[in-house]
């Protein structure tokens, strides 16, 4: 099969690859149908993921069908469709049972996919610990629908989940790319008294605007401003940082108020700097890190109630042939995109 591949910093490019088969007892195999880039291949790409392994397949945001499982798989069976999530688990060490899934201390655990090993930018994927990676979508559920539950959706909701968020609460986004509005969707549910979004991209804005109008929207520079007006303590009671850059980490704290949640959902392409002087008497507490998918059964049931719809940022469809276009359109965000659903069988 052709695979899209991380040949080395700076370069993906296709490669014949034998297709999958199981390794282990507890395997699978998907044939994918669909898969999605995310921001994380960029950051492979740009050699801002040390442990990503040159030679890899890359990809890890798809659904697809069961095509082989290993003997000890029970919980999908071949012909199944399915969500894969971002992450593998063994559900089973010490940070597993404690629902700190990307810390899994599996040789294969945590986010390997696409990163560590061959993940689903191709025809077919091998996904280890498949009763944990693998979530059968509902029969009402299309693949489109569920494409995002396995990573930006998954990230939203668990920063939505540890950033504390109460009825009476402001909630500060800053962001409103494919993983802001995830977060944004998931922080919706908690129902708090008020969500801002800050957002620099005109047709970001436009499209927050035009899909979730009751969401206050502030651009970078009046945001401080803003939040401060707009909640009753002087600043946000919980921000949720999902756009990655040095000017929007500082302004998560700064507008925070004291005594604040500060979630980092972003990955960042640098170290951020922590100016403890300045911050000194705000007694803020940060949660950082990468996302713990262990929440995708939730999801995808949201989806089918109807009350987690991502469809809409779904803007751009390609065949798999054209995954190279797919991607110079979403790297350079032209065309209004957000988010592109590549087509994996032709």
């Amino acid at each position: 099969m052709k695979a899209y591949t991380y040949i080395e910093r700076g370069k993906f490019g296709w490669r014949e690859k034998p297709k999958p088969e199981p390794e282990d007892a507890r395997d699978a195999v998907v044939r994918v149908t669909l898969c999605s880039i995310c921001t994380s291949d960029l950051h492979i790409r740009h050699g801002s993921v040390p442990r990503a392994v040159p030679g890899i397949t890359v990809g890890h945001e798809m659904v697809g069908i069961v095509e082989q499982v290993g003997p000890e798989v029970a919980s999908v069976r071949v012909g199944d469709r399915v969500a894969v999530n971002v992450e593998t688990f063994c559900g089973e060490c010490f940070f597993c049972r404690r629902g700190y899934v990307n810390n899994c201390t599996d040789p294969a655990g945590g986010w390997a996919l696409g990163c560590r090993i061959d993940g689903g930018q191709a025809e077919y994927v091998r996904v280890p610990h498949a009763d944990r990676g693998l979530t059968r979508i509902p029969d009402t559920v299309t693949d489109e629908q569920a494409l995002l539950a396995g990573d930006v959706l998954a990230t939203g909701f668990w920063a939505a989940r540890i950033a504390e968020i109460g009825r009476e609460d402001t909630v500060l986004i800053i962001g409103a790319g494919p993983t802001g509005i995830c977060t944004l969707l998931c922080v919706m549910l908690k129902r708090p008294k008020r969500i801002i979004v800050c957002e620099k991209s005109p047709e970001r804005i436009r499209f927050v605007r035009e899909h979730y109008p009751e969401v206050s929207v502030v651009e970078p520079e009046a945001c401080r401003e803003f939040v401060s007006r707009n909640s009753d303590h002087g600043g946000a009671d919980a921000v949720l940082e999902v756009a990655g850059g040095d000017d929007t980490f500082r302004l998560a704290w700064e507008c925070a108020r004291p005594n604040a949640v500060v979630v980092l959902v972003a990955l960042y392409d640098k170290p951020q700097l922590l100016p403890l002087p300045e911050m000194y008497g705000k007694n803020l507490t940060f949660k950082t890190g990468g996302v713990d998918g262990c929440d995708c059964a939730e999801i995808l049931r949201l989806i089918e109630e109807g009350r987690l719809d991502t469809t809409p940022l779904i803007t751009h469809r390609f065949p798999l042939s054209r995954i190279e276009e797919a991607y110079r359109i979403f790297e350079n965000r032209t065309d209004g995109v957000m988010k592109v659903a590549v087509v994996c069988e032709e």
